[in-house]
């Protein structure tokens, strides 16, 4: 299965791939997830119906994998020497301007994804659990270095409490998150949790 998935995605160059997702991500911005359908993405990106099918197999995974591609790297790559660096280096990858696009995008998946299933589980396979996996990875490289207890109580609620910076500036706030926003909640917030000093 993985050997006819890996020709079949030979066939779309890494350009080609990258324009189809732009696209996809332009369409979602535009519609949101319910209202988008493969044939806007066919005719968006001059393709066939049939050749995001085969590629892609449906709007779901298609839809994951182009949030995926957006992202700006694993978090796991991500190594200053520190969990303070490592989280500020991780809020600053982004500017302002596509922090706000992509946020704005998340809330929009957020919501859909409770009627939609297929959705739901193509998420969470392809960007939650990597992310988490990514953040365990971070988190130990803290614990190795004795920066935080490795029976911390905080340490499971890591990826809520960073989700929570930017679900609830939207919402408690009616503005966006910005990179000094949540800089300033991983030194107010997060670190201190954690049991690391920010001074």
């Amino acid at each position: 299965m993985t050997e006819v998935a890996t020709t079949r995605r030979s066939r779309i160059t890494p350009e080609r791939e990258a324009e189809l997702y732009r696209a996809v991500l332009d369409l979602l911005r535009e519609v949101g997830y319910d209202a988008l359908t493969m044939d806007a993405v066919a005719a968006r990106t001059r393709s066939s119906k049939a050749t995001l099918y085969r590629q892609w197999g449906g709007k779901a995974e298609l839809v994951v994998k182009a949030l995926r591609h957006n992202k700006p790297g694993p978090v796991e790559d991500i190594d200053t020497g520190t969990l303070r660096g490592d989280l500020h280096t991780l809020m600053t990858r982004e500017d302002d301007c596509a922090i706000e696009q992509n946020s704005a995008l998340m809330r929009g998946i957020a919501m859909a994804m409770h009627n939609n299933p297929d959705l739901r589980q193509a998420f969470r396979a392809q960007l939650v659990e990597p992310e988490m996996g990514g953040f365990r990875q971070v988190i130990q490289r803290a614990i190795d270095r004795g920066e935080v207890a490795a029976d911390c109580p905080a340490l499971d609620f890591l990826l809520h409490m960073m989700v929570g910076g930017f679900a609830t500036r939207a919402l408690l706030d009616d503005q966006p998150p910005t990179q000094a926003f949540l800089t300033s909640y991983i030194d107010a917030v997060i670190l201190p949790a954690l049991g690391v000093r920010t001074s």
